[in-house]
């Protein structure tokens, strides 16, 4: 029988099936959503053309596999579409006149949120606004900047609607940050952040929709196929099904519901509850994964078994007790969904093991990659043999430490900074480890992943270089590794044929091209599931 036309066929220098023992190709078809075949010779797939063929003739580019983010925010990156660019700013000043600018174009009374992937020791003063600063912006909205995921930072207006005061009890697990005087300073940091974010008023799904195309289109033309979003609020599951229903989403989304406002097993399961419709979801682009909870602080509170460098007798903020997480996490695994626990500090390593020794006794035949390590950033040689030694996997995510390296050294001192990640550690004991970008605390973008976990270069130098590994295990760490997390290999990861077609092409061979050069570089063309989801130039089109 006549094999079909193809719907794409590539010609290339390179095409790096990463099938293990197979040899690199140079010509590679593509029928539907998945891969049809390959060869080994430039035309050697040309019976395959025919009218209907989109022919990519790119004798100087390498095709790959889409590479996965497993451990980023796309929500976060959606919602950053339209918040203000404080991301731009160099000093505080320009990050000032952006919220003025903003707010001589918003009602009174409106909210004004900021963008999320910035650092305040990579502005000119080194530090963040204050909300006296804010207030000189605007008083006549409330403002919202916030930094990562764990800390925001309000003017005076924002704070009096969240009814803040000197009288307010620290949440669990959060901080209120004050003056001498016992005043709020404007900023909240970790649990706290949930007393003002709660009264946000939500966009409407046509601008949420907007962000999303704009957001996950984004990820693509960096070369990312798939992300493991990892905390996403259950009610934007709607979200996220409208966007996929309404081909917004350049990118295939396996979501990690937030578990950040459950503080009890009865919470849980009423989040397991609001879950269940979701089940049976077998949609390629769009799946639930699991729950995603959170047992400490991050990089100025993650919990550390010594005190922190700038703060005597500071080790970091615990979020749960620990036999109130195992029940949590009981709970989840009982109703057969997946965990992913982020753990900042080697103390809260240790702990989250603990919790998660306890939950494999309760269920001794609970299916590999269950429970996961989200980070495990200062993890001790101890730690790793244990988490190797109980099956659990870990997500790494150099672009955090890159941006972060500054204020994370400034709070744990240059020696526990430089340990942050040790992926030569990982990969040499045994582990399961994948890459990720935990954007918006680090920047998305396959080859800038690559360039980070290779070189260990951060924003202030190379911080850790005995932990580097080399550019095909870096890959590895975002393609085969990824998809065995995700439980979907065979299916993706590869170029074998029959696979689904989630692939990129580069200008150059990122396994040989110069090493100055992969930070910034950038497909060509992203598909997935055989559709352009970037090509800018229109060559996968006829």
């Amino acid at each position: 029988m006549p094999q079909p036309h193809a719907d794409l066929l590539i010609r290339a220098h390179a095409v790096h099936t990463l099938v293990p023992g197979e040899p690199t190709h140079r010509a590679v078809a593509v029928t539907g959503e998945h891969i049809s075949a390959l060869s080994s010779e430039p035309n050697g797939l040309d019976h395959l053309i025919s009218e209907h063929t989109a022919v990519i003739d790119a004798p100087d580019a390498t095709v790959m596999p889409a590479f996965d983010d497993t451990h980023t925010h796309l929500i976060f990156a959606a919602y950053s579409v339209h918040d203000v660019p404080v991301h731009q700013a160099r000093t505080i000043p320009e990050f000032l006149d952006l919220i003025r600018r903003r707010a001589a174009v918003t009602p009174s009374g409106e909210w004004i949120r900021t963008t999320t992937n910035w650092q305040e020791l990579n502005l000119a003063e080194r530090r963040m606004p204050t909300l006296a600063e804010l207030d000189q912006a605007t008083t006549d909205h409330p403002v919202l900047v916030k930094r990562g995921g764990h800390n925001d930072v309000l003017n005076s207006h924002a704070l009096r609607l969240a009814g803040i005061t000197a009288d307010t009890p620290e949440p669990p697990g959060g901080h209120i940050l004050r003056d001498e005087n016992g005043r709020p300073t404007g900023r909240l940091v970790d649990t706290a952040i949930a007393l003002v974010e709660k009264l946000l008023p939500r966009p409407d799904l046509a601008t949420r929709i907007d962000g999303l195309r704009a957001a996950s289109h984004d990820y693509a033309a960096t070369g990312i196929g798939t992300v493991r979003d990892c905390m996403v609020p259950v009610e934007d599951l709607d979200v996220l099904r409208a966007a996929q229903e309404a081909g917004a989403l350049g990118v295939r989304v396996r979501a990690l519901v937030s578990g950040f406002g459950v503080r009890s097993a009865a919470d849980a399961d009423d989040l397991l509850d609001r879950m269940e419709p979701w089940r049976d979801a077998g949609d390629p682009w769009l799946q639930l994964w699991g729950v995603k909870f959170g047992i400490d602080g991050g990089i100025e509170a993650g919990a550390l078994e010594e005190p922190y460098a700038d703060r005597d007798c500071y080790h970091g903020l615990l979020l749960w007790e620990p036999d109130a997480l195992v029940d949590a996490i009981d709970r989840v695994v009982r109703r057969g969904w997946r965990v992913g626990v982020h753990a900042w500090g080697d103390r809260g390593l240790r702990i989250l093991l603990d919790v998660y020794e306890q939950v494999l006794d309760r269920y001794p035949g609970l299916k590999p990659g269950t429970l996961v390590i989200e980070h495990g950033g200062l993890a001790t040689p101890e730690q790793r043999a244990r988490a190797i030694r109980l099956g659990i996997p870990v997500t790494v995510q150099h672009p955090l430490l890159h941006d972060a390296a500054a204020p994370q050294i400034q709070a744990w001192g240059q020696e526990r900074a430089r340990d942050i990640f040790p992926l030569r550690e990982w990969i040499d004991e045994g582990a399961l480890v994948t890459a990720g970008s935990d954007f918006p605390v680090g920047p998305y973008g396959a080859m800038t992943s690559v360039w980070g976990m290779t070189t260990r270069q951060t924003a202030v130098g190379v911080q850790g270089a005995e932990h580097a590994i080399g550019r095909e295990e870096a890959v590895a760490l975002h393609t085969a590794n990824a998809v065995r997390l995700l439980g979907e290999d065979g299916r993706r990861g590869t170029l074998a044929v029959g696979a689904l077609a989630d692939l990129t092409v580069w200008p150059e061979d990122p396994f040989t091209c110069p090493v100055d050069g992969l930070a910034a570089m950038r497909p060509t063309v992203t598909l997935v599931g055989g559709r352009a989801v970037h090509d800018p130039a229109g060559l996968a089109s006829l």
